[in-house]
């Protein structure tokens, strides 16, 4: 079907920009945390956001103020769980991996990439990006609880690790 009813296209025109706004001034309150690179917590809520907004655009069945209220449900569970997080550490560990160590001074750990997922070419990518043109310069590289992998290297001989403190090898996600 490619139209059903002016009616409906009315609906999507008055709805969409208002349950827009609401999304945006919900994630504004929430916080920068809402917004920052996802790891899978708040991917899932992120996509649940999205899957709301789109369900009050396109249902007749579902009200703007419904969808507001889901919305800032989520927003707001996704607040408390964080914030719990931040002040208990075993929930910070039920929705947050742990970052892995992948290169640890210039040497692949097999185990760790093979536990992650990660091939090395994916690995000598981040190295490009970092700028780090030889493999023997680096410290190490970590894959973060977000996904993207930093890369650690050393000046001039000395080791620069005191940012490894928590960060484990091989561990599964």
């Amino acid at each position: 079907m490619l139209f059903d009813s002016w009616t409906g296209l009315g609906r999507v025109l008055l709805v969409g920009p208002l349950a827009y706004l609401a999304l945006v001034a919900i994630l504004r309150i929430s916080g920068k945390r809402t917004l920052t690179k996802l790891n899978a917590f708040d991917l899932v809520v992120t996509v649940a956001l999205g899957s709301t907004l789109a369900t009050v655009l396109l249902s007749k069945s579902v009200a703007l103020a419904e969808g507001v209220l889901a919305m800032g449900v989520l927003v707001f569970f996704q607040f408390a769980i964080t914030w719990l997080a931040v002040r208990v550490s075993w929930v910070d560990g039920l929705i947050k991996s742990e970052p892995t160590l992948l290169v640890h001074n210039g040497l692949f750990l097999e185990q760790a990439l093979r536990a992650q997922r990660v091939t090395k070419d994916e690995v000598f990518s981040a190295l490009r990006s970092s700028g780090a043109g030889d493999l023997a310069i680096v410290d190490a590289v970590v894959l973060e609880t977000d996904g993207s992998m930093s890369v650690l290297k050393g000046q001039s001989g000395t080791p620069q690790t005191t940012t490894l403190v928590n960060v484990g090898q091989g561990q599964e996600a």
